[in-house]
């Protein structure tokens, strides 16, 4: 998207992959920043992925499921290492990571031509792992946006980032100190999820919660990304209160949780390639 377009009102920065369900026999396209990306386009939202992969053939799978998400798989740049691939053990919904190799996606600061186009976006998404320097870079630009922290709440320098998002310990008490922990680093706001307890929102001004839908899930991958997504649209272009946006967000992540994989998707067998590719990893888990 470097042809002179329009750019989108929402772009997300950061991590894809392949997600390989070595239990099952099969294989999704994933990653926390492609993720939300692929659940704004599903929600009719005008969106653009920004991330990178290596010269390889799973780059090739990525962006197939680009394009059939209806993001363009020209915004993909390549690098020098491998494309990310994570090995995942899956019981009862709930996944074991035997091996999360960010690849290419690591540090990935998207180049210049792009860059601008996250200048003009209405709002700017960065997936986990994303680059100390893209985050300094966007608060120097004044440019909006939100960055998922997963469970490293102290990876990056807080001050001035407008929406920080964080995975939580369970527990309304353990919540709260979290997000006052997270404020005090410097977040103006704080989006937290704790899966079954709920998530939590500090807009700056008042603390807001919101109760998780029951659910018996059947791959808790992608929920907490459908959640941010749904939280975004709503309330910065649906201009939703907190509470509204929560629970929009609330029943996004738990339809997530429903299916296989980040985003519905036609799942892959794994290629016997990619098993070999990766054969000491999986050997380990067999001796285990």
């Amino acid at each position: 998207m470097t042809d002179g377009r329009k750019p989108p009102a929402l772009i997300a920065v950061g991590d894809n992959c392949l997600d390989v369900y070595l239990s099952h026999g099969n294989m999704a396209v994933g990653g926390n920043a492609l993720n939300v990306a692929v659940q704004w386009r599903r929600a009719g939202r005008e969106a653009a992925y920004f991330g990178r992969v290596g010269a390889d053939a799973e780059a090739g799978i990525i962006a197939d499921a680009l394009r059939r998400a209806g993001l363009d798989p020209e915004d993909l740049e390549t690098g020098a290492a491998a494309t990310a691939v994570t090995l995942l053990l899956e019981t009862a919904g709930e996944r074991e990571f035997l091996l999360e190799d960010l690849g290419a996606g690591l540090d990935y600061v998207p180049c210049a031509a792009r860059f601008e186009q996250l200048a003009a976006a209405g709002w700017v998404h960065l997936g986990t792992n994303s680059a100390p320097e893209l985050l300094a870079r966007l608060k120097d630009r004044g440019i909006p946006f939100s960055v998922d922290l997963s469970t490293r709440h102290g990876e990056h320098d807080l001050a001035g980032v407008p929406l920080a998002v964080a995975s939580g310990l369970r527990g309304a008490t353990a919540a709260e100190d979290e997000i006052a922990a997270l404020r005090s680093k410097g977040a103006e706001q704080v989006l937290l999820t704790c899966g079954a307890d709920g998530a939590w929102l500090h807009d700056g001004k008042a603390l807001h919660r919101a109760a998780a839908r029951p659910i018996a899930p059947v791959d808790t991958c992608g929920a907490g990304d459908s959640f941010v997504a749904a939280f975004l649209a709503a309330r910065l272009l649906d201009g939703e209160g907190a509470a509204a946006a929560l629970a929009r967000a609330t029943e996004a992540a738990a339809a997530t949780c429903l299916h296989r994989g980040g985003f519905p998707q036609p799942l892959s067998p794994i290629p016997d390639w990619l098993l070999r590719k990766y054969s000491s990893y999986i050997s380990m888990a067999d001796r285990a």
